[in-house]
């Protein structure tokens, strides 16, 4: 006897994070046992958020001695789990919202057929990985059904669209979350929640391995590695890549030893990204290498990320690597996204941390220039010999910000690398340590941030 689970996981974030369940689930069987009775609304009290329960503590999705049977839409990694892919997830890849009204018609025929699929299974739960906007519609009409339905990775409620929560309430018996602080949210509303954190905190080493990473990749031992991040949906790498690799024929011409890696998420975004790049002679002749996957292994071999605003930009921040944050959509998609924001960050470390750790240029401010002399800036105050302790992330958002204001005060919604440069010296000449050798020499950061200056010339 089986027990049959429906799961629909969206793009690559969504099939990570669902393969990562389902392989818990394999390793440790013992934990997964469901009651008989799964149609059940009676849940398990949450635990304190100072400690995450795993994902088969919660969700339990077969009983001790039964077999498993996964079903719906997923990935690849989701299917070398043993997942039954009856549609592929970069169906649900889907970027703003005037992208998605292009394949509206398409994605609603396909909740349909599959919210009927699985019914006649017969489905005796279903796991919704994100996707909301596909998946809480699909799990209210499974729930109405009797099927036992969960919700993995809150929508971002707490940053814009508050008035999820009631389709929420609605769709789920039970949602899992991977930030702590979303529990006391959904307590409130008297939605049961379980914090069980990011699968990926336990799957990423605390001491990455760069060397290892760049011998897996034929990258040289030494020198700068670049990692380009543009994302994982077509609209994201229309929008994002050329400005990246816009960025990155910038970055080359001041700095010709450097590498570039670019990860492509599936064989459709390798395609389109090939594609892409054969367009402009300036980026074959780029020293980029595109990858197929592989985006932890450039994360670890990487000295520093341009990435796109999402999943990818915790991942970055587990393996520690410096990074800046863009973000580009259609702007009609941007008018409305904006509108309804609720805060002022875009990246997911600016706001799990509820300030400016990490650079963002969204929109119109992800501009190459800009991208590509902020790099510069920050990795030269690093590389300097009388630098103990260059320019942090931090210090970079900081001068991004004193940017931000100059640029309003000159009449711009816009910033330019002449505004940066204007405001490099007052933003970062106290965020700089040196040595005690160079400090007796009479050298002071202000004359490193000058030296700096001078040293990285202006893209134009």
């Amino acid at each position: 006897m089986s027990t049959r689970i429906g799961m629909v996981a969206g793009e690559a974030s969504g099939d990570l994070l669902a393969a990562s369940v389902l392989q818990h689930w394999q390793q440790e069987p013992q934990a997964a046992g469901m009651p008989s009775d799964v149609s059940s609304t009676d849940m398990p009290p949450s635990p304190a958020p100072a400690k995450a329960a795993s994902t088969s503590d919660v969700i339990s999705p077969a009983s001790s001695g039964n077999l498993m049977q996964t079903a719906g839409i997923g990935g690849p990694r989701m299917q070398a789990a043993g997942f039954d892919a009856w549609w592929p997830s970069d169906l649900l890849a889907v970027h703003g919202y005037a992208e998605a009204f292009k394949v509206l018609p398409k994605l609603l025929w396909i909740r349909r057929q599959l919210a009927q699929r699985l019914l006649d299974w017969p489905a005796r739960g279903f796991i919704g990985v994100d996707a909301p906007d596909f998946n809480l519609g699909l799990e209210t009409r499974l729930r109405a059904a009797g099927v036992r339905t969960w919700h993995f990775v809150s929508p971002s409620i707490w940053a814009w669209r508050r008035e999820r929560i009631e389709k929420i309430r609605q769709a789920a018996d039970h949602m899992l979350l991977i930030f702590p602080f979303e529990e006391a949210i959904y307590r409130e509303a008297g939605i049961p929640a379980t914090y069980c954190g990011h699968p990926l905190a336990d799957q990423i080493p605390f001491h990455p391995n760069q060397g290892a990473a760049r011998a897996e990749l034929g990258v040289a031992a030494q020198g700068t590695v670049i990692a380009l991040m543009p994302g994982s949906r077509h609209a994201e790498i229309e929008h994002l890549a050329p400005v990246f690799l816009a960025a990155a024929v910038l970055l080359h011409r001041q700095h010709p030893d450097w590498h570039f890696i670019l990860p492509a998420a599936g064989d459709a975004r390798h395609a389109q990204l090939r594609a892409l790049i054969d367009t402009d002679p300036a980026w074959q002749k780029l020293p980029l290498q595109l990858l197929h996957g592989q985006s932890h292994t450039a994360l670890a071999a990487c000295d520093q990320t341009l990435i796109a605003s999402g999943t990818a930009t915790l991942e970055a921040a587990l393996y520690k690597r410096p990074m800046v944050i863009a973000y580009r959509m259609s702007p009609f998609s941007y008018r409305l996204m904006k509108g309804r924001n609720y805060q002022p960050w875009f990246g997911l470390p600016n706001i799990l941390a509820g300030e400016f750790l990490v650079p963002e240029f969204i929109q119109d401010a992800a501009t190459p220039e800009v991208l590509a002399y902020a790099v510069d800036l920050v990795r030269a105050t690093r590389s300097m010999p009388s630098v103990a302790l260059g320019v942090s992330p931090r210090g970079a958002t900081a001068l991004l910000a004193a940017s931000r204001a100059w640029a309003w005060l000159a009449g711009r919604s816009f910033v330019t690398p002449d505004d940066i440069k204007a405001l490099a010296l007052p933003a970062l000449r106290h965020r700089i340590k040196l040595h005690a050798e160079a400090e007796m020499e009479g050298i002071t950061p202000q004359s490193v941030i000058e030296a700096v200056l001078r040293t990285v010339p202006v893209p134009r």
